[in-house]
């Protein structure tokens, strides 16, 4: 049910207050007010690159060059930026035990730096703000890796098994990680508040998690600037900023 915004807030306020487990599902929407841009409006970072497949940054090390001096270089926009009142709301409602989780479509580690414990993040496009070996996993922190790339052209390799090393994100046919998924499935079918903050909801599999929250019986809000194909579905469909709106319904002193 779509509300006007006013009423929506009150409503959203309740729906969280009733709640006994909450489950936070965020998508670019939450951080574009921290000065990220998201992938597919116009301006967003697809209309001014194009995105590498996983399979050409494994097979071309053009394409891997390329990557990582999109990375280095800033370009793409993901990292380096700081959490928002909308991130800083959803870390309340993590500390003060009403939300579980937050299964995250973004990577730019923002919810982490506003507070919310690395183990209650559930990062389904990975994170940007270090790499990691393809072959053994083996964590990489970009700083270890950007002077001898920048200064010497040195494309990253991991130092422990030589294999090729890139930012700890899913790209563009890559798999989806297995863990994360499951986690994300186990934690929505655990929830009885669905609370979708900033995502179109047009990215699949990760978007098939409201519904799969909706047909489980958990309620479903969706705070989202413009509409999403999943509104019809929701018992609360909000547009609004989200930050404002958290801010609203989760005040610092609440």
């Amino acid at each position: 049910m779509t509300f006007k915004v006013a009423d929506g807030r009150a409503e959203l306020a309740r729906m969280i207050a009733e709640a006994r487990r909450v489950v936070v599902f965020t998508g670019a929407g939450i951080s574009t007010e921290s000065g990220i841009p998201d992938f597919r409006s116009p301006g967003g970072v697809w209309s001014k690159m194009k995105p590498i497949m996983f399979q050409d940054f494994v097979a071309s090390e053009a394409m891997r060059r390329e990557a990582w001096g999109r990375a280095f270089s800033g370009r793409a926009g993901w990292t380096g930026r700081e959490p928002n009142a909308g991130h800083h709301a959803v870390a309340r409602l993590v500390a003060g035990g009403k939300a579980s989780s937050v299964i995250t479509q973004n990577v730019d580690n923002l919810h982490q730096a506003s507070g919310v414990p690395a183990g209650q993040v559930i990062e389904l496009h990975g994170n940007a703000s270090y790499a990691s070996c393809l072959e053994c996993g083996l964590r990489h922190e970009l700083e270890d890796l950007r002077r001898p790339f920048v200064e010497d052209g040195e494309i990253p390799s991991c130092r422990e098994c030589g294999a090729i090393v890139k930012t700890a994100t899913i790209s563009f046919g890559q798999p989806m990680p297995p863990g994360p998924m499951a986690a994300a499935e186990a934690e929505t079918l655990a929830c009885d508040l669905f609370l979708v903050l900033g995502s179109s909801l047009q990215v699949y599999p990760a978007a098939g998690f409201p519904l799969m929250a909706a047909r489980n019986g958990a309620r479903l809000a969706i705070v989202n600037r413009e509409p999403t194909d999943l509104d019809v579905y929701a018992d609360l469909a909000l547009h609004d900023e989200i930050g404002p709106t958290l801010s609203e319904v989760t005040p610092a002193n609440g």
